[in-house]
């Protein structure tokens, strides 16, 4: 934790005690970890919710024009991410349902528009490569992708994606750190 502030290494902490278990987890990526940060239980306390979102909040690309959170862990995030900015918020679905509007990105017109996608723990970012796809296809612009967690290896960076920003809040290291 390193050259991070009071502030941010409490938060590291607090994530840390509510969310980190051990033992063995499969990831989406096809790997297996002896960690796993559940999302779902910092996301869901609003005390630790609330300034992650704006610790989040301080990494987007100041030209975003709408925040975009990829389901699930990411529609809590962006959901305090856009109150926190008063930007549109998007959520992006892993797939389009068969009914309604049968759309992947939902709730707002993302054509022509700067977006930057909101998700809460990346390992090599399937997921974003997924929404990335379907956000091109929707002649969107997409800048970034803000996380709270990367817990790949090496430098963030989205493997089929790889020329797409990755802007983590924590990296494995400064959790491991605030253990």
């Amino acid at each position: 934790m390193i050259g991070m502030d009071t502030l941010r290494a409490e938060l590291a902490r607090q994530i840390v005690a509510t969310a980190a278990l051990d033992g063995n987890f499969l990831l989406r990526s096809g790997q297996t970890s002896d960690r796993y940060f559940d999302k779902y239980r910092f996301e869901g306390q609003p005390a630790l919710l609330q300034p992650l979102a704006q610790e989040m909040a301080k990494l987007l690309p100041s030209e975003t024009e709408i925040v975009a959170g990829l389901e699930l862990g990411g529609i809590p995030l962006v959901t305090a991410i856009s109150l926190e900015t008063g930007l549109p918020a998007a959520f992006v679905r892993k797939e389009a349902k068969a009914y309604g509007t049968c759309r992947v990105i939902e709730g707002q017109n993302i054509a022509g528009c700067r977006l930057t996608f909101i998700e809460d723990v990346i390992t090599t970012g399937g997921a974003v490569a997924d929404a990335y796809n379907a956000a091109t296809h929707e002649k969107a612009k997409i800048l970034a992708v803000v996380c709270a967690i990367w817990r790949g290896d090496g430098e963030p960076r989205i493997l089929k994606v790889p020329d797409l920003p990755v802007l983590p809040v924590f990296q494995r290291a400064d959790l491991e750190a605030a253990r």
